[in-house]
């Protein structure tokens, strides 16, 4: 087999985790916005690149060779960041087998804490998601537009080493808000980049949520991850009378149960199906404090 070309666009904390993830001939390339976190995407296994907006020779060059592209960049006001400068010279890569895209379980919107699965109308009530379903759309009919398979992955609450309850603990900064009836679904990085493989693997398109089995309310978890640590756990806070940024108290105000069959079909078996399972994990192996020095997953 050919070698295997990934490029991500945006290759931060999950970003990182794909490319740990990775198996046999495969080179990965990614971008970020800043040189001083080049050390870091390259003791992750990627080759960094600078991009800032623009589409320099070096990142076409490496698009030219890309057999897979992973797009990991928020949306902004005026467009997709990617697809706006990129969108021709992606539609002509000789190369291109695969797309990926990293959305949210946010486009989902409000439902009351019903289950949503990827046939729920997506109802998005903040600005942000609902420029993640016209970015979604966009990707989506370039693929179409090149007869490519589009994988978009609806990610929900992302954690894993280095971003966790366990060490919001031990940093003094864990709270446990209760607003009754809430509740989040959560994904492990590594169930990220797991889900990202079988679907590549599988040159497979369409929407997957990708998340865990449990929707649990927040301030379970930390209970969870104090009882590990054998100790005390913040004293419970009011929604209503909380400190919260804007955007904090934008997540409270949507609450739903989300369904993860269509990514279980398509072949991937969860290595955390809920966070008991993961802090379990990383406080046995200690690998729960910093994520960049740990080594590949096993798959």
């Amino acid at each position: 087999m050919s070698e295997r070309q990934v490029f991500i666009f945006g290759s931060g904390y999950s970003g990182k985790a794909f490319a740990r993830a990775k198996t046999g001939a495969t080179a990965v390339l990614g971008t970020t916005r800043s040189e001083e976190k080049f050390a870091a995407l390259q003791q992750a296994g990627i080759a960094p690149l600078l991009f800032d907006g623009a589409l320099t020779g070096e990142i076409a060059e490496a698009l030219n060779k890309t057999t897979h592209l992973v797009i990991s960049i928020a949306p902004e006001e005026a467009g997709d960041p990617v697809l706006n400068p990129a969108r021709a010279a992606i539609a002509k890569m000789p190369a291109l087998e695969w797309i990926g895209y990293l959305s949210t379980v946010g486009v989902y919107g409000d439902y009351g804490g019903a289950w949503v699965n990827e046939k729920t109308t997506c109802r998005p009530v903040s600005k942000r998601s609902v420029m993640r379903v016209a970015a979604e759309r966009e990707w989506l009919k370039l693929g179409e537009e090149i007869g490519r398979p589009v994988a978009i992955l609806r990610l929900s609450g992302i954690y894993g080493p280095g971003r966790n309850a366990l060490v919001n603990l031990e940093n003094g900064t864990a709270r446990r808000l209760v607003k009754p009836d809430q509740v989040f679904n959560r994904i492990h990085c590594d169930d990220i980049a797991g889900a990202l493989w079988q679907l590549i693997e599988g040159n497979k398109g369409g929407i997957f949520n990708v998340t865990d089995d449990e929707p649990a309310p927040p301030q379970d978890v930390v209970t969870y991850a104090a009882s590990l640590m054998g100790i005390e756990p913040p004293p419970e806070i009011p929604f209503d009378t909380a400190q919260l940024s804007p955007m904090a108290r934008s997540f409270y105000g949507e609450n739903k149960r989300v369904a993860n069959a269509a990514i279980k079909v398509a072949g991937y078996r969860f290595r955390f199906p809920d966070y008991r399972a993961a802090f379990d994990h990383m406080w046995a192996s200690g690998d729960w404090r910093d994520g960049e020095a740990r080594s590949p997953m096993k798959r």
